[in-house]
């Protein structure tokens, strides 16, 4: 495929990829439209139904008054006559007499009942759906919070998915590249072989000569492109293999987010919202009951609604009204790049071993988060039975509130024991917010703990179906057939004896200038060292190593040795981690200059974490050259471990508390506490945006690190490259290079 096509090709996979996040993004929108709609109704209701208890409770109230007024009218008028010292006599009446009596004071019967309606109303009813709609607000606050950190996950895992991709993409693409050229080179050396063949008797001697140093140049080119060839395999082996688990991870996480979080989600914003309305309306319900057992038939209906206050069910109902928001998206489908008809994870052997090793951690990472997740769960559905207790206790009977006496208490100390007006509603309030508080914070560790779990089991059982068929098949090359191995290389570094700039608690600008070294070699080495065996190793710069090995370590490059150049993972992880923080902790001046600290602290200020990138850019590139490249190589590598967090547990932030009091003491002056809160956020941020704010080589020409290292030829410039015979010409000219030309 043509160059052209094959950009073509990319931009239309890229294009496929944005289209289906662009539609997920839009739907993560739509969904907390709907939830924020749905609490904004639900307010609505309950504000609507305070408004409609008042009115009634003033309409109860001025019916109980008329009804005061009509007893006493009547009363007054039957005080003087002789039925009335009759009945305060011995209360002997007639019948009719005593009927009408009997209908005076159920008027006035009637008239307590209805104050004591009006009263239920306005101090009860009213408050409860103030109370709820009060809470109603607060659920959704601190469901909105959750679903947002959800909503960033799941984009951080699609943006992790569009890195690998385009990572896999790129390094497929120079597999075919040097492929090409490869094949090119054989085609060469086939013309020239032939060449050779025709008889040589009537050749001159220099011209026999000519050819035999012809041939010699071919082979030496065809040896490099093969070399080329066979680490940009392996390199687009690995990246797709990382992409294939990445794709795995992203599909399980989008599938759990939409089966299982979102309807976690709703249940939070519902949490105690139909218990509580049922609470309420039963309140209102036990008082009309009361009042009037005639209006049962009626009452009736409203509490067989009441008696369907059911969240699931309207959960139900709810998800069904926006079938758009809340369905799952598909899955996403693995891009081939170029014709690649490899679409699973290949466990060919240069890989083998990694991902046997990885494999291994992901089990016993699962093994731990499997446990401390299901406690979590366990303590989360405790604290959520808890508030269900408390928020469907029955405290809605106000039958008490009817029952008739001759005594004359006034109506409010009538209800002064009713539920609202108790001492203890103050204490019980408190204790439920609490326990709410302690709820959601155990939610969001549960749905954190199994959104890992979800990812890591989604690597680990792809994993696991890789490795156990690659058990019962052969493994395949990845150097195609009849080719020559690749030649072995090793770094050798320059003897310590010709500079004399210190290593460890020396000055890096003096060093990398005194000893040629554009990378120092211990950082080269340390960095390398890491990419190939621990960025899977959980708690990488966090744990400490073994001081002895450290020491070994640190001496063998104080004498000039590369201790890490071989290719066996004999060395503790930890420990060559630590000698990496332990040479620039004892760089003689740090990385970021003690006069930059106040300048870098204040873009702290800078809410906007891009201004604050560009800020912080503009800060370094006064610094000079070979320091910036050196800190370009760091913050380049630092994010690439940060993308494997869920594994080795160690995101920018926690990268940044190891290496925030490393790279950039906080200067004795200054306060220690405050300060390094403010270090780690900076250093966080070059982390996660280094790219905008150091150079990339064509501004500030020098290394770069690469995320997929072979086992050899790690330290080959991007420009070492050579691709045509007259480079190799060129190259056979010139005299041979030192170490200090990598």
């Amino acid at each position: 495929m043509s160059t052209p096509s094959r950009f073509k090709k990319d931009k239309e996979i890229i294009a496929e990829y944005e289209s289906q996040v662009k539609e997920i993004r839009a739907q993560l929108v739509e969904q907390q439209k709907c939830l924020e709609q749905q609490t904004e109704m639900r307010v609505q209701l309950l504000q609507d139904l305070q408004d409609f208890f008042r009115k009634k409770s003033e309409i109860e109230m001025e019916y109980s008054r008329n009804l005061e007024k009509l007893a006493e009218r009547f009363m007054a008028k039957t005080r003087s006559t002789k039925d009335h010292q009759q009945y305060k006599k011995d209360q002997n009446l007639l019948s009719p007499v005593n009927c009408w009596y009997l209908l005076l004071n159920q008027v006035r019967r009637e008239s307590k009942d209805h104050a004591t309606l009006s009263d239920i109303y306005l101090n009860n009813v009213i408050m409860r759906f103030m109370q709820i709609s009060e809470d109603s607000t607060r659920m959704f606050k601190k469901s909105k919070e959750i679903s947002f950190q959800l909503h960033e996950d799941l984009m951080k895992v699609l943006n992790e998915l569009y890195t690998v991709m385009k990572t896999y993409h790129m390094y497929h693409a120079e597999s075919i590249s040097a492929e090409s050229k490869l094949k090119e080179a054989e085609k060469q050396e086939e013309k020239q072989i032939g060449r050779s063949g025709d008889p040589v008797f009537h050749i001159r001697l220099e011209e026999r000569h000519q050819r035999r140093s012809s041939v010699k140049k071919i082979e030496k080119m065809k040896e490099k492109r093969q070399a080329k060839y066979s680490e940009n395999k392996l390199k687009s082996i690995k990246a797709r293999n990382e992409y294939l688990l990445t794709l795995e991870a992203t599909n399980a996480s989008v599938f759990k987010y939409y089966i299982h979080d979102l309807s976690d989600l709703i249940d939070c914003c519902d949490l105690g919202y139909h218990a509580s309305l049922n609470r309420a309306l039963r309140t209102y319900l036990s008082a009309e009951y009361n009042l009037e057992t005639s209006r049962h038939e009626g009452l009736d209906i409203i509490e067989n609604a009441v008696d369907s206050l059911e969240p699931r069910s309207d959960k139900q109902r709810f998800m069904e009204m926006y079938p758009t928001a809340f369905c799952p998206p598909m899955k996403f489908e693995f891009q081939s790049h170029m014709g690649d008809e490899v679409c699973q994870v290949t466990a060919q052997q240069p890989v083998q071993a990694e991902l046997m090793l990885r494999y291994q951690q992901l089990q016993s990472r699962l093994a731990t988060l499997k446990i401390e997740n299901e406690e979590v769960k366990k303590t989360t559905e405790a604290t959520l039975q808890t508030i269900q207790d408390m928020v469907t206790i029955e405290d809605y009977d106000v039958s008490e509130c009817f029952q008739h006496s001759r005594s004359t208490e006034s109506v409010k100390s009538t209800v002064s024991e009713t539920y609202l007006s108790k001492p203890s509603i103050a204490k019980r309030r408190a204790n439920q917010q609490e326990t709410e508080q302690f709820y959601f914070m155990k939610f969001r560790e549960y749905l954190e703990g199994s959104n890992l779990i979800t990812k890591l089991q989604a690597k680990h059982d792809l994993l696991q179906r890789t490795l156990g068929e690659g058990h019962r098949a052969e493994y395949m090359t990845t150097r195609p057939p009849n080719l020559p191995p690749k030649p072995q290389k090793h770094r050798k570094p320059r003897p310590r004896s010709q500079y004399s700039a210190k290593l460890f608690n020396g000055d890096l600008e003096s060093f990398i200038k005194d000893s040629g070294q554009v990378i120092p070699l211990i950082v080269e080495s340390c960095i390398r060292f890491i990419n190939l065996y621990g960025l899977q190793h959980q708690g990488i710069f966090r744990v400490s190593g073994s001081q002895v090995e450290v020491n070994d370590i640190k001496n063998s490059f104080e004498r000039g040795e590369n201790p890490l150049a071989d290719d066996q993972s004999n060395h503790d992880i930890n420990s060559v981690a630590g000698v990496l923080k332990l040479y620039f902790r004892g760089l003689e001046n740090p990385v970021f200059p003690k006069e930059r600290f106040n300048d870098l602290i204040s873009c702290i200020r800078i809410d906007n974490l891009y201004e604050r990138a560009l800020h912080i850019r503009k800060l370094l590139l006064t610094l000079p050259r070979s320091v910036l490249i050196v800190m370009r190589y760091l913050f380049a590598f630092l994010n690439h471990l940060s993308q494997y967090s869920d594994e080795n547990m160690m995101d920018p932030y926690n990268l940044a508390i190891c290496f925030g009091p490393t790279l950039m003491p906080v200067p004795d002056i200054q306060d220690q506490v405050s300060c390094q809160a403010h270090v780690n956020e900076i250093i966080k941020t070059i982390i996660i945006h280094h790219e905008a704010i150091f150079p990339d080589v064509k501004e500030l020409d020098g290394p770069v690190y690469e995320k997929c290292m072979a086992g050899d030829d790690y330290c080959d410039s991007p420009y070492s490259e050579h691709g045509t015979l007259e480079e190799v010409d060129q190259d056979a000219s010139t005299e041979p290079h030192t170490s200090e030309d990598v």
